[in-house]
């Protein structure tokens, strides 16, 4: 067993796992938050992603004895309950979600997008959410939900 202090969602935990657990399993099995989608367990699809220490990453490549330390944010901690964020705001908007699955993958790599940049170009975007895989929604209303996302960011629209 290894001992972990890890910080997710803006909450502490110790924890002991076992040295050859995933960061996917420790988040969905461990601590319940199933936002966190296993799709391919390659890291190909995104549905995986959280942002580790301030970066994207798949959570199914991670090992959990690895994040030592680390702050982890997964979709569950970007709203609080009925209050959401203003990317998921975005997404809802435009009608980016349909089936779900690839949503809070999207969502996470939209921050990243626009923690690194409050105006991206729709190139900018389209490569920034390129590690995330949609089988639903053809890409454009996501680049749309992220641009909307990054105008309520940099006020030149109003988030309601």
């Amino acid at each position: 067993m290894i001992n972990l202090n890890i910080n997710v969602n803006n909450k502490d935990f110790e924890i002991s796992i076992e040295e050859d657990k995933r960061l996917i399993d420790l988040l969905r099995d461990d601590l319940k938050l199933t936002g966190v989608k296993e799709g391919c367990s390659e890291g190909e699809c995104g549905a995986c992603s959280v942002i580790l220490d301030g970066k994207l990453v798949n959570s199914c490549l991670i090992m959990a004895f690895q994040i030592n330390n680390s702050k982890i944010l997964t979709i569950e901690g970007l709203g609080q309950g009925d209050d959401l964020n203003y990317i998921q705001k975005a997404f809802i908007e435009v009608g980016a979600v349909q089936c779900g699955y690839c949503t809070p993958g999207m969502i996470l790599a939209a921050k990243a997008i626009l923690d690194a940049n409050q105006n991206p170009s729709r190139d900018e975007i389209r490569e920034g959410i390129s590690g995330n895989l949609c089988r639903c929604t053809g890409y454009e209303k996501i680049v749309d939900a992220v641009e909307l996302a990054g105008r309520y960011l940099n006020g030149s629209e109003i988030y309601r």
